[in-house]
Formats: C-alpha cells, structure tokens, sequence
C-alpha cells in the first residue's frame, strides 16, 4: 500500500496550519518575517513570476510570527504553542543553566526547560540586519523579547540550546549549539574554555509547551518526495546534484517537476532547518545531519577528504558592507574553516551561516573571518513544498 494513503487521513483531520488551532500539527515552522525583494546585490521590486529571483524568501509569507504578552514574564508564541522566558538573566554555564531550569517559577508554571536548536531557532527573524560586529536591527522581535547586546562586540550576546553536538569543534572541544539573535547566525560553541577548562557561559531563554516541537514525523511517499507531517511540508528526496549559485537555485526549485507537482520553491533558512538531524554528523555516523530517508550528494573537501555540500536557503542574510549580498545556507556537513593552516570543523554540522549570492567559480572555495571559513558560493538545493489542504 502506498504511504500516500496515510498522508492522506492526516490531511484529511487537519484544519489548520497553527498549532494553536490544530495540534496536529504539531511542528509548524514560524516564516522568516522578510518583506523585502533583493537581487545579487540590492533591493529590488517583488519580481514576477518566471523573472529573475523569483521564488525568494518574501514571495512566501506562511505563519507570519504571532505572539502575546502575557503580562508575567512570560511570552506565548501564537504559531507554535511555545511559552517563552521573555528576558534573560545573566550568562549560565550549560550546568546552571539545567538547573535554573528545573526550579524555575515564572508565570505561574514550574515545567521550564533549556529549549532544543530547534525551538530556539522558531524565534528567528531575517529582518535583522548587522554591520560586521555591530546590530542594526536584531534577529529577534524586541517588542516582545528583551535581548541583550554583547561587550565589547554587540555580536557576543549568543544564546545557547540544550542541544549539545554530537561531534566537536576546533581542538576536539566539547560543543553546544546556539542561536545568535544579534548577527543571525547558529553555530557549536566550545563548551569548555579550550585553555582553562573552565566552563563557558553564555545566555539562556527558557521555555515551556508543545514537547513534540522539532520532532519530525518523516513519511517516504515512494515517488521521490518525503513528506513531514509534523510540519505539513514535502521535500525533494534527492538534492540538486550539482552545485549552483543562488539565483540559480531558486530558478532551479521554481521549475522543478517531481512526483506531478509543480509548486516547488527554495525552502527558507528556516523551513531548511527543520529537516537537520542533530543526532547525526560526519564524525559521529559516517553521514550529513540529514534523516537517512533522504539521499545527499557527497563532494571533496578543498583536502580532498569526504564532505557533504552546503544548501542554499530562499533567505537573505542582511550582514556586511553590502547587506543584500548573501544568502542563508545550513551545512549538513562539518561547517569547517581553516585556522592554524589546518582544515577543521569549525561551528559544526546543522550550523547556519552565509555565503555570497555569486562570484566566479574558479576563484572559489576561499576563506573568510576569524574561524576561515569555507565559502564554496556554489551550493546545493533540496527544493520544498506545502501540503495544501
């Protein structure tokens, strides 16, 4: 019998794509919060369908965030069914940080937890925008949540998960993945001071409600597609198989056909996030951060040792001299960087960073920033669509 069968009787209970009114549903992703249009290297009109950069992240507005003020301390989140610390105290070790958890009374409740990558992520907003170590806008909506900025540099105000990585960074450090609402970004960061041992400290958002949030509930459909049905997305089975730049994969996720659909798109830096596994990297299971029912092409290091591709996001990341040049990417492979003249893995598989919209292929892959990281440029696509109802 055909898988189709049972996303069918989940399509057919489901009413809603907010988990406030449909349970069901119980990963809905939160949209980017982008309303702008950008080409290579600016801000552009809303192109029309079938011209260049059509299909990106501001084309498809879906679960516009929603939140309420509680009045306690507390902020409800209207798409996920998340409950929110909403200010954060001073910087915890991830030690404190379990423990604070546990006996913390805010609002009435005492069920708080260090929230999963994948919760924490929910909050992200692609309206930020920041200027090398400087915020602009931040990542996150200051109406509702108070953020802190960091000292000396705005950009050391990172917020940590519970979702330690399963492989390590650097020197063999002890990771832990992070949000950061200040420069838009996630990366692993060493959990341990890598010369004093010491515990490092970094912010912390508690939360409460819907526990199933980031859990993916994969179905194969046999037809080249996997359908989530936790977040009521369908994905491409395969990737692009071939590197491309990022006009190039939106023009290649708006016209592909697959399984008698036509309605695929490049999926935003979020929906993109949702379908990485933190229980798997390139160290620990010999494979991407990626659900096994997916297939993922592996490519050659600039070492030449196994590696698996960096995907491209709908999403531009509004950081540099010019803001409008970069776009999203999530490594489902080591997110590694040179440092020391050694190629390593820097921030860590399901890490989500940046790379410029183009250049010219021969001259890539470079280095860039502090931790040299890879820019390839010419990355991957894994294209997406909604179920309609």
């Amino acid at each position: 019998m055909k898988t189709i069968t049972a996303l069918s009787l989940y399509l057919l209970v489901s009413s809603s794509s907010v988990y406030a009114q449909n349970p069901l549903l119980d990963y809905p992703i939160v949209d980017s919060n982008v309303s702008g249009f950008y080409s290579n290297d600016s801000q552009i009109k809303a192109p029309q369908q079938g011209a260049p950069f059509y299909g990106q992240d501001a084309h498809y507005q879906i679960n516009k965030p929603s939140y309420t003020n509680n009045q306690n301390g507390t902020v409800s989140d209207n798409i996920t069914g998340l409950m929110w610390q909403q200010k954060m105290g001073e910087k915890l070790t991830y030690q404190q940080a379990l423990k604070q958890a546990q006996s913390l009374k805010l609002g009435g409740f005492s069920d708080w937890r260090v929230p999963s990558i994948k919760e924490l992520y929910s909050l992200m907003q692609f309206s930020g925008r920041v200027k090398g170590q400087k915020a602009v806008t931040l990542f996150i909506d200051t109406k509702y949540f108070q953020q802190p900025l960091g000292s000396p540099r705005q950009i050391d105000a990172q917020t940590w998960s519970a979702t330690q990585y399963v492989g390590r960074t650097m020197r063999n450090d002890q990771t832990v993945f992070g949000v950061n609402f200040v420069d838009g970004r996630i990366k692993g960061y060493p959990k341990y001071h890598p010369r004093s041992r010491q515990a490092n400290k970094m912010y912390f958002r508690f939360v409460r409600g819907n526990k199933n949030y980031g859990k993916n509930r994969f179905i194969n459909n046999g037809d080249g597609t996997i359908t989530d049905a936790a977040s009521g997305l369908m994905w491409q089975r395969a990737d692009s198989a071939k590197a491309m730049n990022w006009q190039d994969a939106l023009d290649y996720a708006e016209n592909l056909r697959l399984a008698g659909y036509s309605d695929w798109r490049l999926p935003s830096a979020k929906e993109l996030h949702s379908i990485v596994d933190y229980s798997r990297s390139p160290q620990t299971t010999n494979s991407a951060a990626l659900n096994p029912l997916f297939s993922i092409t592996a490519i050659k290091d600039p070492q030449g040792r196994k590696q698996y591709p960096y995907f491209w996001s709908s999403t531009t990341h509004l950081d540099g001299r010019n803001p409008y040049s970069s776009a999203v990417y999530f490594a489902f492979g080591e997110a590694q960087g040179r440092m020391h003249n050694r190629l390593m893995d820097v921030h860590g598989a399901g890490a989500q960073r940046s790379d410029p919209k183009s250049g010219n292929k021969k001259d890539y892959p470079q280095y860039f920033g502090p931790q040299g990281d890879i820019r390839y440029v010419f990355n991957y696509v894994r294209s997406v669509r909604t179920i309609k109802r």
